[in-house]
């Protein structure tokens, strides 16, 4: 096979490797990500709580896709999605991950987000979402929207 590089120099052609640790580390390690209640959810939520005066409830199980925030009085859900699980720009790097199971997987949480989204929004919910990235980025902004967004609702 002819060894090809891109512009980053790297070899995008090769075969990919195998996993480094065993099958029993890397459940372990796998098992310690969680999916709610990560630093960034937190420090995010905390923030919200102080800026504004509306009630919230966190990490709703009897809402369709579990909003991490839920406003039940002006209907308004609000998804905090991590940039790696939910694929933030993953069309620009899928290619890098190592094996299918995990291209699979995002491509799947990424179709799911869009139905969740578009059956809340049919319900007559405001969906918010919201990168990772972004609210490490600009944390205040991001509750601005959410807070114009109440005020529509309201």
């Amino acid at each position: 096979m002819k060894k090809t590089t891109n512009y980053l120099n790297r070899n995008f052609k090769k075969k990919r490797s195998n996993d480094l640790l065993t099958p029993r580390k890397r459940s372990k390690r796998m098992s310690g990500i969680r999916s709610r209640q990560t630093r960034f959810e937190m420090e995010f939520i905390a923030a919200l709580r102080k800026s504004t005066s509306y009630r919230f409830r966190t990490n709703a199980t009897d809402i369709k896709g579990k909003p991490d925030i839920v406003f039940w009085k002006q209907k308004l859900c609000v998804f905090l999605d991590s940039d790696f699980w939910h694929g933030w720009q993953f069309p620009r790097w899928k290619h890098l991950l190592k094996n299918d199971f995990w291209r699979t997987k995002i491509i799947v949480n990424r179709r799911r987000d869009l139905k969740t989204t578009s059956y809340l929004r049919r319900h007559g919910w405001h969906v918010v979402r919201i990168w990772e990235h972004a609210i490490k980025s600009n944390r205040n902004f991001q509750i601005s929207r959410i807070t114009e967004v109440l005020k529509v609702c309201a």
